[in-house]
């Protein structure tokens, strides 16, 4: 079953290293499901399949369509845009997940805009393969509807880290969780994060410039390396103790 992560429990662990672990144990639990079930449930013949470059678009928002795509390869972002017009990357899924399945049940739109992070392949599925399964199965209906929660969940956290935390907590913070999201990938330790600085402010939200300046202070003080795309953590400890404002990057 697709572990949800509750607020509750995000407040009790109170530490940075618990916050990554439960969000790592959730997305290891997702994608060992979701491995198990889309592999058996989904006959492989009536996909197709498509590969992307990094930065390819692979599907855009207010767009209506009936298929659905499970990520075989690489990771993909989901974004909208802010108000002031900057991007917001609202969730990074990686390789074993679903894109598109909750508007294909609705019959909705797309409301965000999908983006190959890395280089990547997706398998295509038509919409009613989904509505069909979801009628004929309630187990099927109930795990689609558990990995949506344990999404939302995730994306609760990041709200609440975001109201109260300062900009450099906020990064630790987020590198961390990058980090639980690459280690799903058994070629990736989780120390190597592949992102450049436009999709880490992005994803923060918060301006390039600042973005940059608390890594090149994180760099400094040898918590991190790495450039032109590539963040290397090299202090697990001392990033936790970052996101929890332990300590001060100044």
């Amino acid at each position: 079953m697709v572990e949800v992560i509750s607020t509750r429990e995000y407040r009790s662990k109170g530490s940075a290293a618990a916050i990554e672990d439960t969000i790592s144990r959730a997305l290891h639990s997702a994608e060992r499901n979701d491995r198990v079930v889309w592999d058996q449930e989904f006959p492989l013949y009536r996909s197709s399949v498509r590969n992307f470059f990094r930065g390819d678009v692979i599907a855009g928002a207010g767009v209506l369509i009936d298929t659905f795509a499970r990520v075989q390869r690489g990771m993909v972002s989901a974004s909208t845009l802010l108000p002031d017009g900057r991007e917001f990357i609202v969730e990074i899924i990686p390789k074993g997940a679903l894109i598109g399945e909750l508007e294909v049940l609705r019959k909705q739109t797309l409301n965000l805009e999908y983006r190959a992070t890395s280089d990547c392949e997706l398998h295509f599925f038509d919409g009613r393969l989904l509505r069909e399964m979801c009628a004929n199965n309630p187990q099927f209906q109930v795990k689609i509807l558990l990995r949506a929660l344990a999404r939302v969940s995730e994306l609760e956290l990041r709200i609440i880290s975001n109201a109260g935390s300062s900009l450099r907590s906020r990064l630790a913070q987020t590198l961390l969780r990058l980090s639980a999201v690459y280690r799903t990938d058994t070629q990736n330790s989780g120390d190597e994060l592949i992102i450049s600085q436009h999709e880490l402010a992005a994803t923060l939200p918060a301006s390039r410039e600042k973005v940059n300046q608390c890594l090149r202070r994180l760099r400094e003080s040898k918590v991190i390396d790495g450039m032109h795309g590539k963040i290397l953590i090299l202090n697990r400890k001392a990033l936790e103790a970052y996101a929890e404002g332990e300590e001060s990057l100044a």
